[in-house]
């Protein structure tokens, strides 16, 4: 004998139409507070179009920095890679010079460290240039963000005394 199975119909039931009533006049209620005497809020369209462009404007300027301190870590690598490639050259010279095995160890040892210490500056100085355009970045969008909220709070102070 097969299981009867029991049908969930949420999707059927029909909605609480007093609930609805109260709700759209609460809304109604709340929206007829904003017209006054018959005259409807205003709203200052130039005043949005304005800071919405602002808002632009400090993105705009936040991403140049940001790509100017991009630009700068790929231009630095690039002398780097050419300065590597140029010391690779006078290294394997100097390897292949005649010698005796504990010289030339010595000697690729020295340079192994040098090597090693110009590595963690050039690490160094990638990383406090990119630290110092993301700063620069941050600040942009930082003040703007700042200005917007003054700029929202006196539009609404200003609307709020007429």
């Amino acid at each position: 004998m097969a299981k009867v199975q029991s049908v969930e119909t949420e999707f059927a039931k029909v909605p609480d139409f007093n609930q609805f009533q109260a709700e759209f006049s609460k809304w109604a209620g709340d929206f007829t507070k904003y017209f006054v005497n018959g005259k409807a809020p205003s709203f200052d369209f130039d005043a949005v179009f304005a800071l919405q462009r602002k808002n632009v404007e400090a993105f705009t300027a936040a991403n140049q920095v940001a790509f100017d301190g991009v630009k700068a870590v790929a231009t630095r690598q690039a002398e780097l890679a050419r300065k590597a490639f140029e010391e690779f050259g006078k290294v394997a010279k100097e390897l292949t010079a005649a010698g005796t095995p504990e010289d030339k160890f010595a000697k690729q040892a020295e340079m192994t460290k040098a090597a090693f210490e110009d590595a963690l500056v050039n690490i160094r100085e990638t990383v406090d240039t990119l630290q110092k355009s993301q700063s620069e970045a941050i600040d942009v969008l930082s003040k703007r963000v700042v200005a917007n909220i003054d700029e929202m709070k006196a539009a609404v102070t200003k609307v709020a005394k007429k």
